[in-house]
């Protein structure tokens, strides 16, 4: 990973209007000018991290400060890359700095999205919910996944 610049803006928005567009188009919510439109709009270099694999662009990360913790957004990675431990790697080296910090870390999944998966295997819990959006939150620690990506053995 790498810290965002202002010229990654183009490329970020891009990625996000490939790998939202078949939730989206599911929740009938797509739009090929605002899906590209929310990201510059809330784009911020200093709080995101492009992800690099192989030498070239593959995706990004954002993790900007909240009212009592942090908001993990636009991580998105690039299709082709999917289903490889890329984003089980990036999100894991994500967590652990915010572990470090002892906050709350926040974000929203849209709802029926294969996303969610990976969050709860992380620890996010479901904070609430609308007809669109599923608003998850991890507390410190939460869930960290053992070294072959299962859940944590819990004491009983």
């Amino acid at each position: 990973m790498r810290r965002a610049e202002p010229a990654d803006v183009e490329a970020i928005a891009e990625l996000r209007a490939t790998v939202m567009r078949p939730d989206l188009e599911r929740l009938g919510r797509y739009d090929e000018h605002r899906v590209r439109q929310r990201l510059r709009d809330s784009y911020l270099p200093r709080h995101t991290s492009v992800i690099v694999a192989d030498g070239a662009f593959a995706g990004s990360v954002t993790v900007r400060p909240g009212e009592d913790g942090r908001w993990l957004e636009h991580f998105y990675l690039a299709p082709d890359l999917q289903g490889r431990g890329l984003g089980t790697a990036v999100l894991r080296t994500v967590l652990a700095r915010i572990d470090a910090e002892g906050v709350l870390l926040r974000l929203n999944v849209l709802r029926g999205s294969a996303a969610r998966r990976l969050y709860e295997r992380h620890g996010f819990t479901v904070e609430a919910q609308d007809p669109v959006d599923v608003f998850m939150v991890r507390r410190p620690g939460a869930g960290v996944p053992g070294p072959g990506g299962e859940p944590p053995a819990t004491a009983g």
